[in-house]
């Protein structure tokens, strides 16, 4: 207790420090949204509370009626938020309130955007809605005390907001933790019942333990309005997923999903119903507009809030969603549950695989719903979330033809980066005689669009999906057909587009394969080990040559992709395809002394073609270099040390 007993003064962590700037300076204007994160982090503290509750019921005490209470002094111009939720250690202040790297701080100024509305929707998503108290407070005291921790083991904490703040021992009567909040001036108006009430009832309702004030009564004699000692709740304080839908309101759900995401936008889409039989449990899920920041972050815990019987358990229960839909936010309340359940009981419980399935299949009705009748808002989920549903295809085997037909795809057809195009849609275009789905993977659109292997199939007019980004890979290796239609790679194995071909076609390619026998033996040797294969393209148009992958190889995309994380690849030697109607190619079939030169050329120009990397780039410089200079008739003025 001696470190405890003694009044420190610290400071703050360097990132705080830009934060309570940029909450006093740069978002005076959107000053509402304090109340808005107090409130909820007071609630966040008696849902807590109830969880450690369930294996120590000796943290309620004597006051088990949990609620959050909210004053106001005209006098001495304070606010206070007061709750009697789980509290917190002395420990536990300073990680939590003087240190905020956890709570993505980088990435929260990394977002911002110089609007002042935008920029206040972030606080809360990013973790860091206990300083937004500075946006009207010249002056913050926090007095916390660990619920099972004695009286005199409280802590008191404050801080004006600038570089540095106190923190001491002090006595608390109750758990739970007061915020009082010493106003700037010109903040007065935040000091009126009808105010902060309004406030309460517009971001807040939604919030399932009371949130009270004092009633304010008119005092005739006196001329002015006077608190009483009778509480009232201001919300409805139920839980609302618990509600019948016709008794809740669209504004109503969308509070409520800003609560659960701490996002200040409204939701995309939701869904909300209660499933009854072998198991009974409700289910509130929301698809948000915009992906969070963190989306990526693997390390980051995300899932549903999970309560059973209105009992909060955690939230962040992973198992309720499979990975690929980790975006979806919402609530499920079951009443089958034991109240002690934990992480490791939720990986084992048929209940819960039930439940997962249950969920996984409502959202994916609901992304169906969007994709099917409200396509400009499917758009906009597909941009936010795309990549992240594709994981779907290789991760939910029961679940891979309902993901199938909710991918999007660019394409040929439209040549647009935007990824408009469904395998349906494919399908639909298909030409007579096409048996197959093309594809092309690359690191880009614009190298998937300008690939050679493209060539023959623009000729034709035969569509191709182009896929540049790398989950792409994931999913072409997981999906392999789509209604019969096999999923085929434009630049692996032999390209068999005979049923597109005419007869006439068809003998020429024959012709062409056998006339240039010789030079494709020739090619192969002087490329030696660098190709497993030469022969005549059935794939080009226009390019002298490009490289393929053999049927069952790796793919020259997947493998520098693997290349890039790390991974040891095995090694593949591509194929080289030649255009025998090429000019480079024909003047190829002519060349007797620089042919070993005009080989390499070739197959390194395929290589960077294909978005490789060239492993002598000096050596591809000077033959370029050497062969320009000779066809301009001026022979090799190159002059190499040593040679």
């Amino acid at each position: 207790m001696a470190t405890a007993a003694t009044k420190e003064t610290l400071g703050f962590q360097a990132e705080v420090k830009q934060l309570l700037h940029l909450m006093i300076h740069s978002l005076y204007g959107n000053k509402e949204i304090f109340l808005r994160e107090l409130v909820s982090n007071a609630s966040d503290a008696a849902d807590k509370l109830r969880f450690e509750a369930l294996s120590d019921n000796a943290l309620y005490g004597s006051d088990s009626d949990l609620k959050i209470r909210v004053s106001f002094d005209r006098k001495a111009r304070t606010i206070a938020v007061s709750d009697n939720g789980v509290g917190m250690s002395r420990d536990e202040v300073v990680q939590n309130i003087g240190t905020i790297a956890k709570s993505g701080t980088r990435e929260f100024f990394h977002s911002l955007t110089g609007d002042q509305a935008k920029d206040a929707r972030l606080i809360g998503q990013f973790g860091v809605g206990f300083y937004s108290s500075f946006i009207v407070a010249g002056r913050v005291t926090l007095v916390t005390r660990r619920a099972g921790l004695p009286a005199d083991q409280a802590v008191r904490w404050e801080s004006d907001g600038g570089g540095e703040f106190t923190i001491e021992a002090a006595e608390k009567e109750g758990r739970g933790t007061d915020v009082l909040l010493h106003l700037r001036d010109g903040e007065d108006e935040l000091l009126s019942d009808l105010k902060l009430k309004s406030i309460i009832r517009k971001y807040s309702d939604h919030i399932a333990i009371p949130i009270v004030m004092k009633k304010v009564k008119w005092d005739k004699e006196a001329s002015e309005e006077k608190v009483t000692d009778e509480d009232e709740t201001i919300n409805q304080a139920s839980a609302l997923w618990a509600r019948p839908k016709s008794d809740i309101t669209e504004e109503q759900y969308q509070e409520l999903y800003k609560h659960l995401a701490h996002d200040a936008d409204a939701p995309l889409a939701c869904t909300h119903n209660r499933v009854e039989g072998r198991q009974e449990y409700v289910q509130l899920l929301y698809i948000p507009a915009r992906a969070p920041f963190d989306l990526w972050d693997r390390r980051e815990r995300r899932g549903l809030k999970l309560y059973v019987r209105r009992v909060f358990i955690m939230d962040d229960a992973e198992q309720l969603l499979p990975a690929y839909l980790r975006f979806v936010r919402g609530v499920v309340d079951s009443n089958d549950l034991p109240l002690n359940i934990s992480r490791e009981i939720l990986q084992e419980s048929r209940d819960i695989e039930a439940i997962r399935a249950g969920c996984t299949k409502r959202v994916l009705s609901l992304l169906e719903d969007l994709a099917e009748n409200r396509k400009d808002k499917y758009a906009g989920f597909w941009k936010e979330f795309g990549r992240v549903l594709k994981e779907g295809v290789g991760e939910d085997f029961a679940n891979r033809e309902r993901i199938a037909k909710l991918l999007r795809f660019s394409s040929t057809h439209a040549d647009s980066e935007e990824q408009g195009a469904s395998l349906a849609d494919y399908v639909a275009r298909m030409k007579e005689g096409q048996d197959k789905i093309y594809y092309v993977t690359a690191e880009s659109f614009l190298a998937a669009k300008n690939s050679p292997h493209l060539e023959i199939f623009r000729k034709r007019g035969v569509e191709v999906l182009l896929l540049f980004e790398r989950v792409d890979e994931w999913l072409v290796a997981n999906l392999s057909e789509y209604e019969g239609k096999a999923l085929a790679s434009v630049a692996k194995g032999e390209l068999d587009l005979s049923k597109l071909q005419s007869e006439e076609e068809r003998k020429e390619a024959a012709k062409q394969a056998g006339e240039h026998r010789a030079l494709v033996a020739k090619l192969k040797d002087a490329l030696g080990d660098r190709v497993k294969e030469v022969r005549v393209t059935s794939r080009l148009t226009d390019s002298p040559s490009c490289l393929v992958a053999d049927e069952h190889d790796m793919g020259g995309n997947l493998s520098r992709i693997l290349k890039a994380v790390g991974q040891n690849v095995p090694q593949a030697k591509p194929i080289l395809e030649i255009n025998p109607a090429h000019p480079m190619v024909k003047r190829l079939n002519e060349e007797k002394e620089r042919f070993a030169d005009w080989s390499n050329l070739l197959f390194d120009q395929a290589l960077l073609a294909e978005g490789g990397q060239l492993d002598d780039p000096a050596g591809f410089v000077r033959r370029m270099n050497e062969l320009m200079l000779e066809m301009a008739g001026e022979g090799s003025r190159i002059i190499v040390p040593g040679r």
